[in-house]
């Protein structure tokens, strides 16, 4: 299968990216300051993202497209605003997550976010519960660009007026070079920030005014640093088929009315994981020595018991420490237990801890 590219591969090429394979795509890494300070520069000032490998999936309907996506995704559509957005899940028949999504209301129907290496089989499974008068399509014509960090907000009302005023998960058109783009204040860093949909054909003006307003170019390398600090999942490593919102600690992602209610998959055992508990959960994990514990390291008690495993690990730049995310027994997943990490066959000092590592700097 062909790597393919976003719109700004030659572009990313110029500033000097380093490119790695990512769900199908030659993505950058990283470019030429590397990762921890283009880390830094998005926690201290702003950075861009290049985030076009997701994919725009515009669905059009009317009140009956509320009440079919809400078989497979447990958000409150129907209550959903114009121009709000929630966080929220496609889920299977046991209530495994088969992909976390963004879907922000817009005036024809819906726009959600899928992630790059899930958007195939997220509108295979999608499909099957519309009806022939729901139209729907992947939008191949537009990148999606994130810039965050504090100073995003007074960057981008320079040239975007009025953008200040978007709140936390909310979006609306705006005019760009004679054309309108489609603003989000969201993001996935924990801090504050904006993700912009606009075509293929304008993105590269887009990117000459960040980069003329001394925004740096920030990589996947970064990106994972930053919201693994933030406490954010990445799928396909904290988040899976085998996993249930309940047991990723994420039922605030569940409508209430949602949760009392059901009337979407996998509800019965979700709600049995509610009213009695899950056996693991996803919890933030220190180390306390100088080791990075990656994906798959296992987790023991101190008297030697395997109790889980890393979902994810690195280096958290802003908190100057080794950081980590991992699923582990429910009676040891309390914040302070002390633990063991297994790294290269040695074990070290770890304890549970509450999650983000870094505090979320969102504007609601």
């Amino acid at each position: 299968m062909e790597v393919q590219k976003t719109a700004l591969y030659n572009y990313h090429k110029n500033l000097g990216a380093k490119f790695v394979p990512f769900a199908g795509y030659s993505m950058p890494i990283q470019y030429s300051e590397g990762i921890v300070k283009e880390h830094i520069s998005t926690r201290t000032f702003a950075g861009f993202f290049d985030v076009s490998h997701m994919g725009q999936f515009f669905l059009e309907g009317n009140k009956t497209l509320d009440e079919a996506l809400e078989k497979i995704i447990p958000a409150d559509l129907i209550s959903l605003k114009l121009n709000q957005s929630k966080y929220s899940f496609l889920l299977n028949d046991n209530g495994g997550i088969i992909d976390d999504l963004i879907i922000t209301r817009i005036e024809k129907g819906f726009c959600i976010i899928l992630n790059a290496a899930c958007k195939d089989n997220d509108i295979k499974q999608i499909s099957k519960y519309l009806s022939p008068d729901h139209k729907h399509y992947l939008d191949n014509d537009l990148s999606l660009i994130a810039l965050q960090g504090p100073k995003s907000v007074e960057i981008l009302e320079k040239f975007i007026p009025g953008v200040s005023n978007l709140k936390f998960m909310n979006g609306k058109y705006f005019s760009f070079t004679g054309g309108k783009i489609y603003i989000t204040r969201s993001g996935y860093t924990g801090e504050d920030g904006f993700e912009i949909s606009i075509s293929n054909q304008k993105v590269e003006s887009l990117i000459k005014i960040f980069i003329n307003n001394l925004v740096k170019p920030i990589g996947l390398g970064a990106r994972d640093t930053l919201r693994l600090e933030a406490g954010l999942c990445l799928y396909g490593h904290d988040l899976s088929e085998e996993t249930n919102p309940i047991e990723a600690n994420l039922k605030w992602a569940i409508a209430k009315k949602r949760r009392e209610e059901g009337g979407f998959n996998g509800w019965e055992k979700i709600k049995n994981a509610l009213e009695n508990g899950s056996s693991k959960l996803r919890v933030g994990i220190l180390p306390q020595e100088k080791i990075i514990a990656r994906e798959g390291a296992k987790i023991f008690s101190l008297d030697g018991i395997e109790i889980g495993k890393i979902t994810s690990g690195t280096f958290g730049p802003s908190v100057n420490s080794p950081v980590a995310m991992g699923y582990i027994n429910t009676e040891y997943s309390g914040s302070g237990n002390k633990i063991k990490l297994e790294v290269r066959g040695k074990k070290y000092n770890a304890r549970v801890c509450d999650l983000p590592f870094y505090k979320k700097s969102y504007v609601k």
